[in-house]
């Protein structure tokens, strides 16, 4: 049978959490349940015990291999890991340090491979984050994930950490998530809402889905039309079993009412399973085949660009950024490492964004990647990445669906994606693969994935890991694709002085790309593409007369560095303020040094228009050189102009410039010499910081010691917090037991004493004190020193030591001096562990059983003189303190009665007039009675009597010993019968109660008269009881015959047929009468018939045997 399996993680103040889940969850859930406690490895734990009060469900402590079966709680042992393995339990030793486990993460991640839908996660109080990724895991294969909410719990890590990621489908207390587990799986699992998405018959649910899709465009901007239908409908029906919606159409309804249900739709979708190093096989064979072939033929500082799709919440991508620090690092050469990281989900890039990770990925990270390239939180809650690895990745929001690609890309990491794609779509991603690769460049799928029919474009390096290099495409379909995916938008609108601050989003080209489109409206000979620092990012046309820089890629170069003298500070000062205001920063006239001469350049710095998320560099900036034009000389020669005053006035002004042409060039080279030496002091600053650097990575590294310290002790505290817990309860079991023994004690009534071996009194129940003189102060002190009520009982003493050196138990009628009797029982005190440790003495008042023995005997006169006296019959009728009753034998109405007739059946004397006595006797009695009143009417009998019960009207029976007897007169057409009534209710109480506690007492009783010789023996053959009879007829004294065995006595060739005569017994109660012999003290052999019967316990056990042996005429005793 299918049923959910509910894996519920706990740490600190999990007990009280688990107390209010079971105690709201029924009994019939149709769930499994399996929690994962953190538990103290050393400690033996009692969580089963505890769990076992607030619920009627099997509990049990998980055992290797166990099947898990519905309506049961399995409950991890101490000191181990867990895993689900087809529905079995698996038990694992855990190899991680103490301190440093994460049991409910590594239960969780099988619970979602082996349920995958079916698996359903919650998360109780706790510290830490353990629990986090199990629970990303579950959702990532359909299940349903719950926390407690942080305010309901004691200790809240464990829930926020879980709330953190945004996936949670529930945050509730743990007594309300049970009335949301049952209503999600009667959606989900026992209705089986689904969503047809091929079949013809299907239409209406299909138009249904497809309006899905049109809301969810409207809502989040995304078009899932093109995406796998189980995908899709998967994830449909699980909201739907979510929100309790029964049909499609419903939903429909409810997305459209509900915008945040389309949030959390699209949230579903998304969700992909990730962790460090997913498949490490797969990453194993990339670090060894294909990073090794990025750095070939490369030379140093060039740049190695990655595009890392569908990075979800970075751990891939940081993955693939280990690896290629590390190859990088191994070369002994340095690259400029740049990767992009795209997603479509904006909650899971700012996750990645953050470089912030739960304590569980250590489980995925060796512990030198995990000391390197991550530090632990000042408040021990995580993992940051290292900044010097967090600045190689770019993360972007990106649609490969719709957005344009990257360029140039050396490595594609597209994992798990394009198995939730249809084919028409894989077709188009593959061939979009292969436009934004370099020649060369390596491909890397998910396990289940494949280029399929694409093999002309990339071939495989590893087909198992999924590694693929690109082929070069030679048959001209590279344009045509690239054509149908990319259409050309305005990037740069430079006849606008300010560019508006929210332009509109832009396709995504290369930096070429960029430059060109730029360029467009201003044919010019050399332009540089720069970003807001200066870092040169592409160069058109020749600028060797103004930059000491190659065409192509600028790398990291910086266009201020690489500026020719005169041109750096006019730079600096455009770039600043096109920056700055965001406008078009023109200077005419720029004096630049170039082959050892001055030439004059006009300057343009205009900013591109850009979306900043398509460019991933930031702001940019077109930087034009253009040589200054020569102004033609006007009316040089005009005679009238050239008067002697004006040449005077030219002369001063030529002067003029003169001087401020050499003061600016005095100020050029200040500015110059200011330059050198800010860039020294740059040097030297960067210099001291690389120190301060290496300083904060030997802090960081003892800071990592100290916070592996406190998760240890962390972790121990949580585990001493378990434990606290389970012993504070066991207190409270142990208190509740004491209060309920000492309740017992008093409440019965019962007087009973408790001593030691040396007979020192341990403690008394109240009643004691009416026996022997004790009070609360004389605990400890001896039992001898205290003067008791008993009449001719003086052997008390003697009564204790021998039960403590026989452990036979004894029991003995004794009466105190008020004239009560008890039954006196002297029984060994055993622990646990059988050890004895005392004496246990308990006096039951049996003076009622006494009184209740002369009262059966009265009335067994009475009703003697009754049979033989016919004339006091009037006399006997109403004053007898039996119920007597003339009924009619025929309807079995009471046609007269005594007073306590009625009494007796404990109804009113009307009522009894009209009641048929059949009516209130007990159905078991009824039959009888028919049985013997048709032997009565018939004439067989005269009368009868029996033991019956009547009903009460308070449901009750009264207990009967009835007599019948028939009453012959004039009408026989109306027979009658006497029946006379006596309630024996409580003489059968103090019946049973005496045939459970005095089976010895009645025998010794007809023991001590017998002339015949009673003896008892145990099963062992050991005499416990001789009576003088025994005495007299074998010559052992009591005292004697009490140390023999019942083989002492017996003959030789008698022992066989003794040995059958008591298996004998074994099958039935008593043995008739049986002739054999038996041994005298002198050594005679004797003549006996013995009769033989068996002693039972209050158990139903036989426990001993008496015989009764007679000697055979012509024997003499």
């Amino acid at each position: 049978m299918i049923f959910p399996i509910v894996g519920i993680g706990a740490s600190a103040g999990g007990l009280r959490a688990f107390q209010e889940f079971f105690s709201a969850m029924p009994a019939d859930a149709h769930m499994a349940f399996v929690l994962v406690q953190h538990l103290a490895p050393l400690h033996v734990s009692v969580l089963r015990d505890i769990v076992s009060r607030y619920t009627r469900m099997q509990v049990f402590e998980v055992e290797d291999g166990v099947t898990v079966q519905m309506n049961c709680v399995y409950i991890i042992p101490p000191n181990r890991d867990m895993a689900l393995l087809n529905g079995t339990l698996q038990l694992i030793e855990p190899h991680a340090p103490h301190g440093q486990r994460l049991p409910v993460d590594y239960f969780f991640r099988s619970l979602a491979q082996d349920q995958r839908e079916r698996a359903i996660g919650i998360v109780l109080s706790g510290t830490a984050s353990d629990g986090t990724q199990g629970l990303i895991a579950i959702k990532g294969e359909g299940g349903l994930v719950m926390a407690q909410s942080p305010d309901s719990a004691e200790f809240d890590g464990m829930p926020r950490s879980a709330i953190a990621t945004g996936l949670m489908d529930c945050e509730l207390p743990p007594n309300e998530m049970p009335a949301k587990l049952q209503a999600y799986a009667a959606h989900a699992l026992l209705h089986s809402v689904r969503v047809p998405m091929r079949s013809t018959a299907g239409i209406r649910d299909e138009s249904a889905v497809r309006k899905i899709f049109v809301l969810l465009r409207a809502y989040t901007g995304h078009d899932f039309s093109q995406y796998k239908p189980s995908t899709i409908g998967r994830r449909i029906q699980r909201r739907m079993a979510v929100q309790e919606i029964e049909t499609a159409d419903q939903y429909v309804k409810y997305l459209q009412e509900t915008p945040a249900e389309g949030n959390a739709l699209f949230r579903d979708l998304l969700i992909g399973v990730t962790n460090f190093f997913r498949d490490p096989e797969a990453f194993k064979a990339l670090e060894t085949q294909g990073i090794p072939k990025l750095f070939e033929g490369k030379p140093p500082s060039s740049t190695i660009r990655v595009w890392s799709i569908g990075c979800s919440t970075g751990e891939e991508a940081y993955s693939l950024a280990i690896l290629l620090q590390e190859a990088m690092d191994a070369s002994g050469k340095v690259y400029t490492l740049q990767i992009f990281a795209t997603d479509i989900d904006s909650r899971a890039i700012a996750t990645a964004r953050t470089a912030r990770y739960p304590l569980s990925i250590a489980a995925d990270i060796t512990p030198a990647r995990l000391q390197r390239f991550f530090k632990a939180e000042a408040d021990g809650s995580g993992y940051r990445v290292h900044k010097s690895l967090r600045d190689l990745l770019i993360f972007s929001e990106h649609d490969l669906i719709k957005d344009p690609p990257f360029s140039k890309i050396d490595f594609v990491s597209c994992r798990n994606l394009l198995i939730y794609l249809n084919s028409d779509l894989q077709k188009r991603i593959f061939s979009l693969f292969h436009y934004t690769m370099n020649p060369d460049g390596l491909l890397f799928l998910g396990t289940s994935e494949t280029v399929g029919g694409f093999d002309y474009l990339f071939a495989s390096l590893d087909r198992r890991a999924k590694l693929y290099r690109r082929k070069e495409n030679r048959t001209g379909t590279r344009r045509r694709i690239i054509d149908q995916l990319i259409s050309v938008q305005s990037l740069l609108n430079v006849g606008s002085h300010r560019f508006s601050e929210k332009a509109v989003p832009a396709a995504k080209p290369s930096m070429r790309a960029v430059a060109e489109k730029a360029m467009m409206q201003r044919i010019v000979q050399a332009s540089v593409l720069v970003n807001e620092q200066g870092d040169i990012l592409y160069i058109h046309g020749h600028t060797g007369r103004y930059l000491e820089l190659a065409p192509g890629e600028g790398g990291n170069n910086n266009i201020l560095k690489t500026a020719r003298e005169g041109l750096r500070h006019a730079l600096a000062v455009a770039l600043h303020k096109a920056a700055r205001d965001k406008e078009v920063v023109f200077s005419a006239g720029v004096r630049v040094k170039t082959n050892g001469d001055f030439s004059m350049v006009n300057l343009t710095v205009s900013p591109v228009l850009a979306d900043p998320v398509v460019l991933v560099e930031g702001s940019l900036y077109l930087v034009i050189l253009e040589e200054a034009p020569i102004e033609a000389e006007v009316g040089a020669q005009s005679a009238e102009v050239g008067a002697q005053g004006a040449k005077l006035r030219g002369q001063r002004v030529d002067t003029r410039v003169i001087e401020l042409s050499k003061k600016l060039l005095e100020q050029e080279e200040y500015l110059q010499s200011s330059l050198q030496d800010l860039e020294s002091a740059s040097e030297e600053l960067r210099s001291a910081n690389e120190d301060m650097q290496s300083v904060n990575e030997e802090l960081q590294s003892s800071n990592e010691e100290l916070e592996t310290s406190k998760e240890e002790l962390q972790s121990t505290n949580e585990e001493l917090h378990t434990v606290n817990s389970e012993l504070q309860n066991k207190v409270l079991d142990l208190a509740q037991a004491n209060n309920d023994i000492n309740n017992l004690l008093v409440g019965t009534g019962i007087a009973t004493l408790f001593v030691d071996h040396k007979l020192h009194i341990l403690r008394f129940t109240p009643p004691m004190a009416e026996i022997i003189n004790v009070t609360l102060d004389d605990a400890g002190r001896y039992v001898h020193d205290f003067s008791t009520r008993l009449k001719d009982y003086f052997t008390l003493e003697k009564d204790i030591r021998s039960v403590l050196n026989s452990l036979i138990p004894i029991e003995r009628d004794v009466q105190t001096t008020l004239d009560k009797w008890y039954l006196l029982r002297i029984m060994p005190y055993r622990t646990t562990e059988n050890v004895i440790e005392g004496a246990v003495l308990s006096f039951v008042d049996i003076t009622e059983i006494k009184k209740a023995h002369v009262a059966i005997s009265d009335m067994q006169q009475v009703e003697a003189d009754l049979r033989k006296s016919a004339e006091l019959y009037k006399k006997i009728f109403f004053e007898a303190p039996l119920g007597i009753a003339m009924i009619d034998s025929i309807s079995g109405h009471c046609c007269e009665f005594n007073a306590n007739f009625p009494k007796i059946a404990g109804r009113t004397a009307e009522e009894m007039a009209h009641i048929d006595t059949l009516n209130i006797t007990h159905p078991d009695d009824i039959q009888k009675e028919l049985d013997n009143m048709a032997l009565m009417n018939s004439g067989k009998i005269s009368d009868f009597q029996m033991e019956k019960r009547y009903i009460r009207p308070d449901g009750t029976a009264v207990c009967l010993n009835m007599t019948v007897a028939s009453v012959s007169g004039e009408d026989a057409a109306s027979p009658r019968h006497l029946c006379m009534i006596e309630d024996i209710t409580e003489r059968k109480q103090a019946e049973e109660a005496m045939l459970k506690t005095h089976d010895m007492l009645r025998l010794a009783v007809v023991t001590n008269d017998s002339r015949d010789a009673i003896t008892v023996q145990d099963l062992d053959g050991r005499i416990i009881a001789w009576n003088p009879g025994a005495v007299r007829m074998y010559g052992w004294s009591e005292a004697e015959a009490l140390q023999l065995n019942v083989r002492d006595r017996t003959p030789h060739e008698q022992r066989e047929r003794a040995l059958d005569k008591l298996a004998q017994l074994s099958r039935a109660e008593i043995l008739e009468s049986y002739r054999t012999q038996r041994l005298t003290k002198d050594g005679r052999l004797k003549d006996v018939s013995i009769i033989s019967t068996a002693l039972f316990n209050e158990a139903g056990a036989m426990y001993a045997i008496a015989t009764t042996e007679r000697a055979i005429s012509g024997d003499t005793p």
